[in-house]
């Protein structure tokens, strides 16, 4: 029998998930809130729980789903951010909320429109439960998308949803027509700035080295199929924010990471230069020129 599963999220990611499980004739159910399915209904004798809502989505689709989830189904969640109340990762909303599930962090260079174009592509799928990570790893492997698996799902996690930050940089960086040596050094200090953050979260170090935090960044920080990239082009061509936002199809994640990081980082006194300065950027107290000379002139030190 094929496998059952439900993906919550008819987005442009959502469906792209959805699509790869057929590969492998699951029998996926989409779910959103313009539905005319019941979510309960949704979930009712699923292997598989795939979350790839927005992450200001998450906790309300926690909330109806909090007696309806059975302790043996595998939650997966796809969603790149941190909630904004409770600085937590999406994993960590998920583990509360049901801490007898296995739960599995799904992460990685993945571009929703390529992979609906069949491009190929790889990701990974971390989890403390080897078996559920096997499993989603079954589901979504197919000639066209490789999976693999990793056993540190917080560095995973950390690593898809800290990039978002480095890829308004970087978009910002291209807006402005800097050149390949500003955007290669941009791109490898804010990798070290990545593992600054995932760190302090107990991620592990080779991690961010990985599909899920190099492999990532450098996706995300060179498409302009990015939003969190398209956010940056744009406020360098001396747009508002609310003007960017206007014309962007979809969430911008990086936005809302952005402030919570901020509030992290001030409270434990973590280095992060280059999110600082996207926080000043999409404030609008500095433009993005002036961004650029602030980075440029900070205090000379040691690269390690």
């Amino acid at each position: 029998m094929s496998d059952r599963i439900t993906i919550i999220g008819a987005g442009a990611w959502g469906s792209a998930l959805a699509s790869l499980t057929q590969i492998n004739g699951c029998e996926p159910t989409i779910w959103s809130r313009s539905s005319n399915l019941m979510l309960a209904e949704t979930v009712r004798d699923r292997v598989a729980i795939i979350s790839a809502v927005s992450m200001s989505g998450v906790r309300a689709v926690i909330e109806r789903l909090q007696a309806e989830i059975e302790p043996h189904q595998i939650i997966v969640t796809a969603t790149k951010g941190l909630d904004a109340q409770t600085n937590c990762t999406p994993a960590k909303l998920w583990q509360t909320a049901f801490p007898n599930n296995p739960i599995v962090v799904l992460s990685g260079p993945n571009l929703s429109l390529e992979i609906q174009q069949g491009l190929p592509a790889a990701t990974v799928v971390a989890s403390h439960h080897p078996d559920a990570s096997t499993k989603i790893q079954e589901i979504f492997s197919s000639p066209k998308f490789r999976v693999y698996t990793n056993d540190d799902p917080i560095g995973v996690e950390i690593a898809g949803t800290v990039k978002n930050v480095i890829a308004i940089a970087a978009g910002t960086c291209d807006g402005l027509k800097l050149g390949n040596n500003a955007k290669s050094a941009l791109l490898t200090r804010g990798l070290a700035e990545i593992i600054r953050i995932g760190q302090y979260w107990g991620g592990k170090t080779e991690t961010f080295y990985g599909l899920s935090g190099l492999g990532d960044l450098l996706t995300t920080c060179n498409s302009s199929l990015s939003r969190n990239y398209q956010v940056g082009y744009g406020l360098a061509q001396g747009r508002t924010l609310t003007e960017v936002l206007d014309n962007l199809a979809g969430t911008a994640e990086g936005i809302n990471t952005t402030k919570v990081l901020i509030q992290i980082a001030n409270q434990h006194q973590i280095y992060i230069p280059i999110t600082v300065l996207v926080d000043r950027l999409l404030q609008g107290q500095i433009t993005a020129p002036e961004a650029i000379i602030a980075l440029m002139s900070r205090d000379r030190k040691s690269e390690y």
